[in-house]
């Protein structure tokens, strides 16, 4: 043997083996499993045997994956960094990582509706006889929509989790990268969901290089991309400051752009018109979720002694994101561009939590993600009922009368406008209580008084399509309702969550408070 082999096999037996603690990530290895099975499903599976294997599959990830993270939730007191420090396992993961998946389960309700077009071809857009064109056309949802949504919840669980700012970009590309193909998928508005589909790559490759730009200044500053050694190098004098706000800046840019925070909003609107209404559901809770998450871990963790800097330009951006999203929301009369700009208007009122920096702004930031995020899906499971000829009426205009056609359907709807709004006894006014009472306590009573503004604003266009559908007469060739049963179920499951969070909301925040004091720094 060389001298050489020797001296590399002497340096092997030195490097301890890795140490995977593969009970504390099990979501996301349940979730990732998943996907690829989806994948050798869409590979080896017969045309029709595609989807009733795809969505049993899909429900079983997303269901196995949540019971496990309840699990751990309910045990012992999870403060682990896992897979060799680069994923952390905290109270406010798990909470996080819960939220997200059960949400996604309520997505996965609407994705896979058959009853619907939303990832069908139009019938004349194929070939062949009448009879030819409804058989192609019954049923063949598109199957590869469930993997590529499977990655996409990986990332989503594995972003909040993610204990340094590598694992966290490689989580953040695992989330977009399907999001982008999931947005150009619907048949029906073939050439808005392919130019929505492009414009959120092109934005979203810019975020990303903005946020890997802002890591490498901060591994200049640092040493290292661990959060933890990051907070500990805040305290000393040891690496350069231009470097320091450098990179939080640019890691900020990255981090709204996935927020939808003003003035990185502009890809918000048009991506939730031109995607499948389904994937717009997904993205608005889910998405929007995990990227909270992700901030909320850079801000509480790693940053946390450096908040006397990154609080005023958080102020700034969560003015204008609540000023922004409640003005020009008023000027939409496409509904889903107005639930589009309402959840840049909720961004800012998100924003105001994490301005708090404290433990409550983390336990009332966490408790308004859940809320919403149940309101949202279910607001937008009605939208994919309310359908005309041409598939989904979103023009405020055709909703006209729609509280004397089926009153029910508008009644629902109009409920989760109000919870947008903040009405009391609903979800929407026990968060946005929890994270404003958490900024006053901060000193951020001016960011209050805006946000307080702001939701008188957002109030009106609520109210507005309300008016619209019970007091305006309605069209002789208005929408039909069309109830599928997983569209009514995930309407169903939005409309208990949004009562239950609003009149009983004590557990709930009590969670929530108890993982927010449980979340570490490594």
């Amino acid at each position: 043997m060389t001298p050489s082999r020797t001296a590399g096999a002497v340096l092997a037996q030195d490097i301890p083996a890795p140490h995977i603690e593969y009970g504390q990530i099990a979501p996301i290895l349940v979730v990732f499993g998943v996907a690829v099975l989806g994948v050798l499903v869409e590979a080896f599976a017969g045309r029709r045997l595609r989807y009733p294997i795809q969505v049993p599959l899909a429900f079983a990830g997303l269901i196995a994956a949540f019971v496990w993270t309840v699990w751990m939730g309910v045990g012992d007191e999870p403060h682990l960094v896992a897979a060799e420090g680069a994923l952390g396992v905290d109270g406010p993961t798990l909470f996080l990582q819960g939220t997200i998946l059960i949400l996604a389960t309520v997505s996965l309700l609407l994705i896979s509706e058959r009853s619907r077009s939303h990832f069908t071809p139009q019938a004349s857009a194929l070939p062949g006889t009448e009879a030819e064109q409804r058989s192609a056309t019954s049923g063949n949802t598109q199957t590869e929509i469930f993997p590529l949504m499977m990655f996409a919840v990986t990332g989503m669980i594995m972003f909040p989790a993610a204990n340094d700012l590598l694992t966290m970009f490689i989580a953040l590309e695992i989330m977009s990268l399907p999001l982008y193909l999931l947005c150009g998928l619907a048949r029906r508005r073939r050439l808005l969901s392919q130019e929505a589909a492009v414009k959120y790559f092109l934005l979203g490759a810019f975020s990303s290089a903005f946020f890997l730009y802002g890591a490498a200044l901060l591994y200049g500053y640092a040493g290292s991309v661990r959060l933890g050694v990051i907070a500990a190098e805040l305290g000393t004098d040891a690496g350069s400051e231009t470097l320091l706000l450098g990179g939080v800046a640019l890691l900020t840019v990255g981090l709204l752009f996935k927020l939808g925070a003003v003035p990185f909003h502009m890809w918000k609107p048009d991506v939730y018109q031109g995607a499948p209404t389904p994937v717009t559901a997904l993205m608005a809770s889910c998405t929007l979720v995990a990227a909270f998450g992700g901030m909320l871990r850079i801000y509480y963790v790693a940053l946390e002694n450096l908040r006397w800097d990154w609080r005023p330009a958080l102020w700034g951006v969560a003015i204008l994101t609540m000023i922004v999203g409640a003005v020009v929301a008023i000027t939409q009369t496409d509904i889903k561009r107005m639930l589009a700009y309402s959840s840049i208007a909720h961004g800012g009122f998100l924003l105001t939590g994490v301005v708090a920096a404290s433990t409550d702004g983390l336990s009332g930031s966490l408790f308004y993600l859940a809320a919403y995020g149940f309101t949202t899906v279910g607001a937008f499971a009605v939208v994919t009922m309310v359908q005309d000829d041409a598939g989904e009426a979103a023009h405020l205009s055709r909703w006209a009368g729609l509280g004397r056609r089926s009153p029910l359907v508008a009644g629902v709807f109009a409920f989760f406008l109000l919870a947008f709004a903040g009405i009391p006894l609903t979800s929407g006014f026990t968060g946005k209580f929890a994270v404003f009472k958490a900024a006053i306590d901060a000193g951020a009573t001016p960011l209050v008084i805006v946000g307080v503004l702001a939701s008188a604003v957002a109030a009106f266009f609520y109210v507005r399509v309300i008016v619209v559908m019970f007091f305006s007469e309605p069209e002789a060739d208005g929408p039909r309702v069309v109830a599928a049963p997983a569209t009514a179920a995930a309407v169903a499951l939005g409309v208990a969550a949004t009562v239950v969070l609003g009149v009983l909301p004590q557990p709930v925040l009590d969670m929530a408070g108890h993982a927010a004091s449980s979340m570490f720094v490594r």
